[in-house]
């Protein structure tokens, strides 16, 4: 496994996500965990963000604080299921700028299709993470970087929920310089390209919908 890869095991990161793995979990509880889910990855994804001094004054007197260097960081949803991490992630850093990835899946390559692509200005002065719940084939995870990369952001992180050794694999070859934050690495895919145990289609129980 890369060095590359950091997994997070808070224990609420582990326990949250155990309860949105359980398929009795109703979809209204589904969009709190993960909203929750991604509030706690954040503090771990954006823990080395570059600072500065800052000179301020508190009620009591001047204090030299640090505040987050350049533009504000610009979190990247991939459509449809990142939305459910975009949100979670806003209610910790609600300044950032946000960009959007609209890709789909072809059942039968499994190979991802774009359809949208819409990302904030000056992405070479932010720190850009990507957020999307599951990284199964990695295909729709390289296919993002590759277009967010394009721009030149500061720096590119990738955050998911679930991954497995597969799609980890092929991420780190195609872009071994992105640090990919996790809360599982599962065991694996199925036939049909879905991570086992996984937790089902993230965008299908986050929206209430089904394939």
């Amino acid at each position: 496994m890369t060095a590359n890869v950091q997994v997070i095991g808070h224990p609420l990161v582990q326990h949250k996500l155990t309860l949105l793995r359980k398929k009795q979990t109703s979809t209204i509880e589904f969009r709190r965990l993960l909203g929750e889910l991604a509030a706690l990855m954040a503090y771990e994804v954006m823990r080395d963000l570059p600072l500065h001094e800052v000179a301020i004054e508190t009620p009591v007197g001047p204090a030299t604080g640090h505040a987050i260097d350049g533009k504000k960081v610009a979190l990247v949803a991939v459509l449809r299921a990142g939305i459910g991490l975009l949100d979670g992630m806003l209610e910790v850093v609600p300044g950032a700028r946000v960009g959007h990835i609209g890709l789909y899946r072809d059942e039968q390559t499994l190979h991802p299709v774009e359809y949208y692509f819409r990302m904030p200005r000056d992405l070479a002065a932010r720190d850009v993470v990507v957020v999307d719940p599951m990284l199964a084939t990695g295909n729709s995870a390289v296919a993002a970087l590759d277009r967010v990369k394009a721009a030149g952001p500061r720096s590119l992180r990738f955050a998911c929920l679930v991954s497995c050794p597969e799609g980890l694999a092929n991420l780190a070859a195609r872009h071994p310089d992105v640090p990919v934050f996790t809360a599982a690495i599962d065991q694996g895919l199925d036939g049909k390209g879905y991570i086992v145990p996984g937790l089902g289609d993230a965008g299908d129980r986050y929206f209430g919908t089904r394939s």
